[in-house]
């Protein structure tokens, strides 16, 4: 037994018992069987992403409790991908074509394997996924190195279709690449995608694709992988050019839709009442995600007749546009309609918000925000309509509704006068204030003051920078999703807001050119709502981004915006910014002008009494001192900065205080305290994770040991900073590697 599973074992057991669940009652609450529960308990398994979710989620653990026990459920022995979502429990009819793939299969798991790519085609609701997933289980042994899924979005109406390139970031993830070795481009990804694979035996499965140019980069070229791509478009260019078969679905018969209600709710009362089974699946236009909302509907009313069942659903009306036709009885809304009026109130008022979500996914807490509703309800809503079908998990345990249950969910919230806007506004407050959280633990720039959450919006706790990294990493495809579609002019202060405090993020990750297009538009929003502090920080973050990206002839104009703006902020905050504006011009290479506004900022902060940011403004003049050949004032104005920034505990700064002064004592030709200085410099930065300024040390310690003769040294650091700048994604990397290569 190891020690992971021992661990979590114990922690599983103890949170039983404090919940007063024998195994029974638990196993009967969660779904999980008596002995995989007690298999973990004994430390002789560990479960699954969903399962332990189960077990949570009855439990009501949350907080610590919850983490503490994800984190003991983590294997820590090298794991192959296992993406694939379950397996239906009563998957039925698909013969012929499942005879056909499973012939398919052969080709690349035989010794002699080829690349096998088929796709699947069909009507939304015909059960694409389903037989893709089903399929994938049935093969999956032969495939040893593991199995794929992504969800490309291609048909949803609320949504752009998932780019190729960040569809491969998730299948690198999966593969163990970091955030810092993830090539930039599609192409870079693709190429890395595929010689991870080769090799393996893999299966890739492309749920929702659009067309055949979102799938192409996604394509595995090993022999020994199977790709099975599902579309509602016949994506007839993968069969001409890449050898793709083509699978086409039509609705069940009638025969396979009724085998398929009699499996979900139960032989007996399909005989009972034959002609109401047979008008119950003839109503449902024999699609299958229909047949399997009634199922679940009927499963959950055991003692509701069939004909019940059919009376109710030819009354209900108006019916679902996306699915309406010639043939009305192919209609799915009066499917789901049977459905949500089958819930709690409650529930159905979460489902009607929920729908409301714009992203891929959508997490626990981003729920409740939306409803406006605490943690532990949210969960059993979320249970509830889980287990009516109504929701599915993702790999990682976020909550995915189907694009037509999504249109019908937001179609009621209108008729039932919702307030649309207010659980906008909560979603969108929900991952400010979380974000802003998060950003203590990753920004390098000290938080603005924020206002208090909106009440209803979920904080969660944030005490790591791991934890920070995991939450952005959960939300980022909503911030993405919520970028493209708050459009509403009543959401525009809460969209800006968002926007700034997800800068941070994007400079961790080095996403300049996404952060260039969110600063850009956070800055024309600014300046709609005249706000000079927003005007000043989305102005900064986009000059920032453009000197990142060497786009410095396209600096001036948002440059001159900031200027312009500059007397109209509070006085608290103008220190700041004009040591902001002083940053900008050093990249400009224009230290006269830098110098004048960190003076600026140094007089305004001390008749402030601000004493933080007169450590900064110190620092920040000392180095335009340098830069305009006046050494020794720049080393007295650290040598005051650095006990102030000491006591402040601002130690990005006091590194800052040290490379300068180390720089000063480098053009005067004291070296060996040059040497000193950036050393003391990159510790700093090290301990604060800083990545961009650890790049920046280590390119001054280089030049000081170069002058010292130490050019291997000084050639190994450069190589380093070059490695930081490029997992940054900022042009300068280029010179820091031409740098190393001279000195060969």
């Amino acid at each position: 037994m190891g020690t992971d599973e021992g661990t979590f074992g114990q922690l599983l057991r103890e949170a039983r018992r404090r919940g007063q669940f024998t195994l029974e009652a638990l196993a009967l609450a969660s779904g999980v069987s008596v002995r995989a529960i007690s298999d973990m308990e004994r430390g002789k398994s560990l479960p699954r992403p969903a399962t332990l979710n189960e077990l949570m989620d009855v439990l009501e653990l949350e907080g610590p409790a919850r983490r503490l026990l994800v984190q003991a459920s983590i294997r820590r022995t090298p794991q192959v991908p296992r993406q694939l979502p379950p397996d239906l429990a009563a998957f039925r009819g698909r013969e012929s074509e499942l005879a056909g793939v499973l012939g398919d299969a052969e080709g690349a798991s035989g010794p002699a394997g080829h690349v096998v790519i088929s796709a699947i085609g069909g009507m939304a609701g015909v059960g694409k996924t389903a037989l893709a997933v089903h399929w994938a289980h049935r093969v999956a042994e032969r495939f040893p190195d593991g199995q794929m899924y992504v969800n490309l979005r291609g048909f949803e109406a609320a949504r752009s279709p998932l780019d190729p390139g960040e569809a491969l970031g998730g299948f690198l993830r999966a593969l163990g690449v970091a955030s810092n070795e993830m090539p930039a481009g599609t192409e870079e990804r693709t190429a890395m995608f595929r010689a991870r694979t080769r090799d393996r035996r893999m299966i890739v499965l492309l749920d929702n694709a659009r067309t055949a140019e979102q799938v192409r980069p996604l394509l595995p070229d090993s022999p020994g992988c199977l790709t099975i791509i599902t579309s509602r478009n016949q994506l007839a260019g993968l069969a001409a050019t890449d050898g793709a078969a083509l699978v086409g679905l039509d609705v069940w018969t009638e025969a396979e839709a009724v085998a398929a209600l009699s499996a979900r709710i139960g032989e007996q009362r399909c005989r009972a009442e034959p002609g109401a089974a047979a008008e119950l699946v003839d109503l449902c236009g024999h699609l299958p995600l229909a047949v399997a909302v009634v199922a679940a509907q009927l499963s959950a009313a055991p003692m509701m007749a069939l004909s019940t069942a059919v009376r109710e659903l030819r009354r209900t009306e108006p019916r679902l546009d996306a699915l309406a036709g010639d043939d009305r009885r192919a209609d799915v809304r009066a499917v789901l309609s049977l459905s949500y009026h089958s819930l709690a109130p409650e529930t159905a008022y979460f489902f009607r918000y929920l729908a409301l979500h714009p992203g891929p996914a959508v997490s626990a807490e981003a729920a409740a925000s939306l409803a406006g509703v605490e943690m532990p309800a949210a969960r059993r809503h979320l249970r509830e309509l889980t287990s009516a079908s109504l929701l599915s998990r993702d790999a990682v345990g976020r909550y995915i509704l189907h694009d037509l249950l999504r249109a019908y969910g937001a179609e009621l919230v209108h008729q039932e006068g919702d307030d649309h806007l207010a659980a906008r506004s909560r979603l969108l407050d929900y991952l400010r204030q979380n974000a802003h959280a998060a950003n203590r633990f990753l920004s390098r720039f000290l938080a603005m003051p924020i206002t208090t959450p909106e009440p209803g919006v979920v904080q969660v706790v944030i005490d790591s920078r791991e934890d920070a990294l995991d939450w952005y990493g959960q939300e980022d495809p909503a911030f993405l999703a919520v970028q493209r579609s708050a459009a509403d002019p009543a959401l525009l202060r809460h969209r800006l807001n968002l926007t700034l405090e997800w800068a941070a993020y994007n400079e961790m990750e080095g996403r300049w050119g996404e952060e260039i297009g969110a600063s850009g538009s956070a800055l024309e929003a600014a300046l709609e709502v005249d706000d000079p502090v927003t005007i000043n920080r989305a102005g900064h973050n986009l000059v920032r981004a453009l000197i990142e990206t060497g786009r410095l002839q396209d600096v001036d104009s948002p440059l001159d915006l900031v200027l312009q703006h500059l007397d109209r902020l509070p006085v608290e905050r103008r220190a700041r910014a004009e040591r902001d504006v002083s940053w900008v011009y050093l990249y400009l290479e224009r230290p006269a002008e830098g110098l004048r506004h960190a003076l600026d900022a140094l007089t305004i902060a001390r008749s402030l009494d601000q004493h933080d940011e007169v450590g900064r403004a110190l620092t920040d003049a000392a180095w335009r001192l340098v830069q305009l050949g006046e050494h020794q004032e720049a080393i007295a104005r650290c040598e005051e900065a650095i006990p102030i920034l000491r006591e402040a505990g601002d130690r990005r700064y006091e590194a800052g205080a040290w490379g300068t002064v180390a720089y000063a004592h480098q053009d005067l030709g004291n070296l060996e305290d040059a040497v000193t200085g950036h050393r003391r410099a990159l510790e700093l930065f090290e301990a604060t994770h800083d990545r961009y300024n650890q790049a920046e040390a280590l390119d001054n310690l280089a030049s000081a040991l170069v002058e010292l003769g130490a050019k291997e040294e000084a050639r190994e650091n450069w190589n380093r900073a070059a490695d930081l700048f490029t997992q940054l994604r900022v042009a300068r990397a280029a010179d820091m590697r031409a740098k190393a290569d001279a000195l060969l």
